[in-house]
């Protein structure tokens, strides 16, 4: 759960939940059993919203989205949609007047998240993109262990299974683990790429070759995506 709720009010904050797959789940559970002195203890969760018909969810009432926009007691939501469809309603959220904490990635292109970024700064509201995989204990010992030292030569390599419809193209299949690049060795540029797929084998491949900021290191990612459902076939 973001921290995000902490500096804003010793009021309570009426929230939503877009979107009740395994994170909106998980963001219901922890708004309903928060951790105690954690920024949870501030949210009620009012109600979630689906595009499926559902029942109520952990006791939790379904909702439209227009009416999480209008109601007054609602102050922020949690999107936890398909990657495609994050900036949409980030985008309708923050227009209502509407803190939001929105699930990696908060839109599919740069040029669109920063135009939300300065959406909500337009509105004086809160948006908070969280990557829990940056939260993790065994990422949090990774970045102890490269703090201040000096990365001579480097390489990643992911492999998953086939992009799901609405998760956007296919290098994000892999941006999570670029993010772990950029939060450990700042910003990065790409000094060249390639894409290959093989329908034969089953697999498509992307390398690309990044550069660091001071241009002095360069570090190869490799994306693996398997097109079958079990890649050793």
């Amino acid at each position: 759960m973001p921290e995000f709720a902490a500096p804003l009010s010793n009021r309570m904050l009426g929230a939503v939940v877009v979107g009740v797959g395994t994170a909106g789940a998980v963001r219901i559970r922890d708004m309903l059993t928060p951790l105690a002195g954690s920024a949870a203890e501030k949210l009620i969760v009012q109600g979630f919203v689906s595009r499926r018909k559902l029942d109520a969810h952990q006791d939790v009432k379904q909702i439209s989205a227009e009416e999480a926009v209008s109601r007054e007691d609602i102050h922020a939501a949690f999107i936890c949609t398909e990657n495609d469809s994050h900036e949409d309603f980030v985008r309708m959220f923050l227009e209502a007047g509407k803190h939001v904490c929105v699930e990696y990635p908060m839109a599919l292109s740069y040029q669109a998240a920063a135009q939300l970024w300065d959406l909500a700064q337009k509105k004086g509201v809160v948006l908070h993109e969280e990557h829990i995989e940056l939260l993790t204990e065994d990422y949090k010992q990774l970045k102890k262990e490269v703090e201040g030292k000096t990365l001579l030569e480097g390489s990643l390599h992911f492999a998953g299974g086939a992009l799901k419809p609405g998760f956007g193209f296919p290098a994000f299949s892999g941006i999570a683990r670029l993010s772990w690049l950029v939060d450990l060795f700042g910003e990065l540029s790409v000094r060249a790429a390639t894409f290959e797929e093989d329908a034969k084998q089953g697999y498509s491949k992307m390398t690309a070759q990044l550069l660091t900021s001071d241009s002095k290191l360069d570090i190869i990612f490799f994306l693996t995506a398997f097109l079958t459902t079990d890649p050793l076939t």
